[in-house]
């Protein structure tokens, strides 16, 4: 089916707001003001959401997206070095199993999720994780042993979600 000349000038330079007529039949959708592609449907389905030019993964269901705001994965052994991070500009080795990990750009506040994970390929053993100091634009992570002693891990994963 085609459009007509008039609605097609219509569609491509005027805003609208209100109902729509649907072609075809229907009721209509109704439409808020904005820029950028509208898509009418009378169920809409968000797909494929964009945010700052990043794409998230098809998304279905009405739950709310709480993206990762900052991530990093890093070598916490010797000469700490960051093996892929987002947000994250640097890490600052304060001493064994004690490291900061500080943002590009601050969080809004300290009230952010911390998920962690520790892991060692030679095997030394249980450790745990834990977020000590929370800072808009940092946060302090220190490394535990199972007997409670700190140590460190080559392989320390940490994601910010707020």
């Amino acid at each position: 089916m085609s459009i007509p000349r008039n609605l097609s000038f219509l569609a491509e330079n005027a805003s609208s707001t209100g109902v729509l007529a649907v072609v075809g039949g229907g009721t209509g959708v109704t439409t808020s003001t904005g820029t950028g592609n509208v898509v009418l449907s009378t169920s809409p389905t968000l797909t494929t959401p964009n945010i700052n030019s990043a794409q998230f993964a098809t998304v279905s269901g009405t739950a709310p997206i709480y993206p990762c705001r900052a991530w990093v994965n890093f070598n916490g052994t010797g000469t700490v070095a960051i093996r892929g991070s987002g947000n994250v500009s640097s890490i600052t080795d304060n001493g064994t199993g004690d490291y900061t990990v500080n943002f590009t750009t601050a969080m809004p506040d300290v009230n952010y999720s911390v998920g962690h994970i520790v892991g060692d390929t030679a095997g030394s053993g249980q450790a745990f994780l834990t977020p000590f100091t929370y800072a808009v634009g940092s946060i302090r992570l220190q490394i535990f042993n199972a007997a409670g002693s700190v140590v460190d891990r080559n392989m320390v994963n940490a994601s910010i979600f707020r």
